[in-house]
């Protein structure tokens, strides 16, 4: 049983049915103030790549194209005879059609599917190395910029978590997050490197008060409160107050909000860091924040899927088994990723979660059949990232190389922390030399990766001057007093 068909009084939603796809807005969620707020991200639509000169393959492209059209010219030009009566001829077409664009896709998520396409060839004209580091997000140790520099050159990587380990203090996350994206552009890339961290509120929030001059956000299960209570733009309004803040610091990417849905008594993991227990509240403030964050110039990403809200075991020390059957999924766990895919979210993280109904025995971020479900049955088009890879749900697995290739083979987009970057890099670059790994496939994940972040740039383009860091705190305390 799909998502699509769970009943309709397990997803809060009395039709059964989800309003029209490019809205976003949820059945029975309040709509949000029509001013006064921030306005909804561009699309982010471009004609083509932005240095605009075809190279390698793409080059050739162009140039057979040129060479036919000189061709057909000449062969125009030769029918005429220099005299006597003109044969007859069938007029020709005044114009050549059109080459037939890509479809887009059912859930937009930024970028168009032309644009994916070029960023697509783009990847295909990097070598082995390049393409691998391009699909990796590096893990960090220690706080310096001058190491998270070098690790991003070295391994050609898309860019690096910043966790609490990483904070020191304002100044050194902005030297680190502008050391990383020298690297990047040092190295030839036209788009922005990854410098992500977990900002979630509450109690996982690497860049808050308790280290710096951050504003401290409330959980989201504060956000779910206010949500349910039908003021989604105070949770729309505080996203887009600390994606500022991020932004200022340097950031690009925010790992939240989570979408899972939360067992009070039975969860170990998520607590208030879910917005609530049922799937209508945890949708209704999802779709905010995640529209907050874009409105802001950060990519959001949603999480932990297809749920971990009801484990009894932490999938940083071991692998969880989510025990329910498909339909129990649908109804219950799947409806928050699918309303914030149908907001727009541009990534979903895959969590390391035994799901027996779909892949028994395969934690979901190696799982193909997990891949499928968020393709196929939530139709989401945008990245698909990993879970941290460093964790104990995956120690079974193999060794970093082993569960990298494994993610891409099923459908990752993006590796997230490896226990070992130079390991899993080099894991990658091994599988596609021989064979074990397909190159289309890397290219597709780093195609939508590139895609992704010529997007970000454009985001925060369009959200203006971040501001200071530690201007949230009026949004933050607006959403307090409301769920008090």
């Amino acid at each position: 049983m799909s998502w699509r068909s769970a009943p309709a009084a397990q997803t809060g939603n009395p039709t059964g049915h989800r309003t029209a796809r490019r809205t976003g807005q949820p059945t029975g969620h309040p709509a949000e103030p029509p001013t006064g707020h921030p306005a909804e991200p561009p699309t982010g639509r471009r004609t083509g790549r932005r240095t605009g000169h075809p190279t390698g393959r793409r080059q050739v492209l162009v140039g057979t194209v040129a060479l036919a059209a000189a061709a057909l010219c000449a062969a125009c030009t030769s029918s005429v005879p220099a005299s006597g009566p003109a044969p007859a001829v069938t007029p020709a077409p005044t114009s050549a059609p059109s080459p037939t664009a890509p479809p887009e896709p059912e859930n937009p998520w930024g970028p168009t599917a032309a644009e994916v396409a070029l960023a697509t060839a783009d990847a295909a004209e990097l070598s082995d190395e390049e393409v691998a580091g391009q699909v990796i997000v590096g893990r960090l140790h220690g706080t310096d910029p001058a190491t998270a520099e070098q690790l991003v050159m070295d391994l050609h990587l898309a860019g690096v978590m910043i966790t609490g380990a990483s904070v020191a203090s304002l100044e050194q996350v902005r030297s680190l997050g502008a050391g990383v994206q020298d690297a990047v552009a040092a190295s030839g890339r036209d788009w922005p490197a990854i410098v992500s961290t977990d900002n979630e509120g509450g109690l996982v929030q690497r860049m808050s008060g308790a280290v710096g001059p951050w504003t401290s956000f409330p959980s989201f299960a504060v956000a779910g409160e206010v949500a349910a209570a039908g003021e989604p733009w105070l949770v729309r309004d505080a996203h887009t107050a600390m994606a500022r803040e991020l932004r200022a610091s340097g950031v690009t990417v925010n790992w939240a909000p989570v979408a899972d849905v939360t067992v009070p008594g039975q969860d170990v993991t998520i607590g208030s860091r879910a917005a609530g227990s049922d799937p209508a509240t945890v949708g209704a403030a999802v779709v905010p924040a995640v529209r907050g964050l874009l409105a802001g110039g950060i990519l959001p990403a949603v999480k932990h899927f297809p749920g971990h809200g009801s484990l009894t075991t932490d999938s940083h020390l071991a692998l969880p088994v989510h025990e329910a059957g498909a339909g129990h999924l649908a109804a219950t766990e799947l409806p928050p990723f699918a309303e914030a895919v149908e907001a727009g979210v541009p990534m979903v993280m895959v969590a390391h979660v035994d799901v027996p109904a779909w892949d028994p025995g395969v934690p979901a971020s190696l799982s193909p059949e997990a891949y499928r479900v968020l393709r196929e049955e939530l139709e989401f088009a945008g990245v698909t990232v990993t879970d941290s890879l460093g964790m104990g749900a995956l120690a079974q697995i193999g060794d970093p190389g082993e569960v990298a290739v494994a993610a891409l083979r099923a459908g990752a987009d993006l590796l997230l922390n490896p226990a070992d970057n130079a390991v899993a890099h080099a894991g990658v670059v091994a599988a596609l030399r021989d064979g074990t790994l397909e190159r289309a496939r890397v290219d597709e994940a780093a195609g939508r990766v590139i895609a992704m972040m010529r997007h970000q740039s454009e985001l925060a383009e369009a959200a203006g001057p971040p501001g200071a860091v530690g201007d949230g705190a009026a949004a933050a305390e607006a959403l307090v007093a409301a769920a008090y």
